[in-house]
């Protein structure tokens, strides 16, 4: 039952292989060198577009087979590559931490931040294109302090808290389901003419499959925020977060605002258009100072996060062998 459920040898020790995961993701994050399995999900979307948008059945039904498709063959991949003798472990090791996003973000907005505090904002801006979605060519400092807290926030549920979620309590196998759709609603979930179609399916899946980790984000964020005597009202994060068109984005965003003492959203602009975005935090000024205070305690966070999942998948992998 254990091997099925989670996809992981049982002669590995699923709280050492999990905690292993999360070292590797912070020692090595996505060298950029390597053959990583989202470049391949990425090609196979490029491939899937047109076939999509042309599909018999409609765009909007098309994107959600393409997506189905592409999670399925993910998911079967992934349990044989696991499964096989001698080299399985090392592979699941491998695919449980080329999964998580956690150490590459981390050092990809250090890298932004170094810029920032050395008033190299061309160069600033140049790099957080490559992080956002949004317009950066006309940022100023303030602006692109705030872009680069911003996504931070909230790619600490995608790219940590919600694949870790799905690794922990199912295995690798259900992670990388969970990536082929995240993949998919992060190249073709743009509310624009595009993607309006073809991408709402793998969207409104995308929000269900994080719409647990991303509360769990919020409330680890939220405990390390009191743990570092940085606290705040549980109950405005919540009402906060419930201001966001995402059903997700906001929790985590929400609770590092506060945390962090600093104000998120208003006017943004996305593919040339102005979005005026709802206000999260206190209004606090946007810094090299914020941003640390922020990463100091999104890894106290991610650390609570680590702990728990990790425990709780080695409580249910306990209960599957019983």
């Amino acid at each position: 039952m254990f091997d099925i459920l989670y996809a992981v040898p049982v002669n590995l020790s699923l709280l050492v292989f999990l905690l292993g995961c999360v070292g590797l993701d912070l020692l090595f994050g996505d060298p950029k060198d390597w053959p990583h399995p989202v470049r391949i999900m990425g090609r196979a979307l490029d491939l899937s577009e047109d076939w999509a948008r042309r599909c018999w059945l409609g765009p909007i039904a098309g994107g959600g087979l393409a997506v189905a498709g592409l999670g399925g063959l993910s998911f079967a991949t992934v349990a044989f590559l696991t499964g096989l003798p001698m080299v399985g472990e090392l592979l699941a090791l491998y695919l449980g931490y080329a999964g998580l996003g956690w150490g590459c973000l981390l050092r990809e907005t250090s890298a932004v931040l170094t810029l920032l505090d050395r008033g190299n904002l061309p160069a600033a801006r140049a790099h957080l294109a490559g992080l956002v979605s949004r317009d950066t060519d006309d940022m100023d400092q303030e602006e692109a302090y705030r872009a680069l807290g911003e996504t931070l926030a909230e790619n600490f549920n995608d790219g940590f808290v919600a694949p870790f979620f799905w690794l922990a309590l199912f295995g690798p196998a259900a992670l990388w389901v969970y990536k082929a759709v995240s993949t998919a609603d992060s190249m073709w979930g743009y509310r624009i003419e595009r993607f309006e179609k073809v991408g709402k399916a793998g969207a409104r899946l995308d929000d269900a499959l994080a719409w647990i980790p991303a509360r769990l984000a919020a409330l680890c964020i939220w405990l390390a925020g009191w743990l570092m005597l940085r606290p705040s009202s549980w109950g405005r994060v919540v009402r906060e977060a419930r201001t966001m068109d995402s059903p997700n984005a906001g929790w985590p965003m929400s609770a590092a605002a506060h945390a962090a003492r600093v104000s998120m959203g208003g006017p943004t602009r996305y593919f040339g258009a102005v979005k005026d975005k709802p206000r999260l935090g206190p209004d606090g000024p946007w810094n090299g100072y914020a941003i640390r205070t922020m990463r100091r305690v999104l890894m106290l966070a991610a650390g609570l996060c680590a702990v728990f999942l990790a425990g709780l998948g080695s409580l249910l992998a306990l209960w599957s062998l019983g």
